[in-house]
């Protein structure tokens, strides 16, 4: 259980890092503005159904290895769903708006969401690898 529990931490702590620095550059590299931010908005429910289900999956296989991961895995889905079902919504509502104060400070709550859930994917990858 503890090799499934270490995969699995990495692959969310190594599949949010690859979608945070590295998806969103190689879109605006390849497409024009307009069509980068198109396919990210697209992409996002996606993903952000991809990190609900692995971090809730692997917070229960890490349980018997490490409760404390479980726990900052458990934690990594439920912020996510919030930042699915409320703030994603919020952040297009304000772009298809036009408010891009609005827009620029609930996409900076979005960063600062999603560098802390890094942060503890790392922390319970740790714990794991322990």
């Amino acid at each position: 259980m503890s090799t499934l529990a270490l995969l699995l931490t990495a692959l969310l702590f190594g599949g949010m890092t690859l979608f945070s620095f590295g998806f969103a550059a190689v879109l605006f590299a390849i497409y024009g503005p307009d069509d980068a931010r198109r396919g990210i908005r697209n992409t996002f429910p996606h993903y952000y159904l991809w990190v609900i289900a692995t971090a809730a999956v692997t917070g229960a296989v890490a349980y018997p290895v490490s409760t404390l991961a479980a726990w900052l895995l458990f934690a990594i889905a439920l912020s996510t769903a919030y930042a699915r079902q409320m703030l994603m919504l919020q952040i297009n509502a304000a772009t298809d708006s036009g408010n891009a104060g609005r827009f620029k400070m609930l996409h900076g709550v979005s960063v600062m969401i999603q560098l802390v859930q890094i942060g503890m994917a790392g922390w319970a990858l740790a714990l794991v690898a322990g």
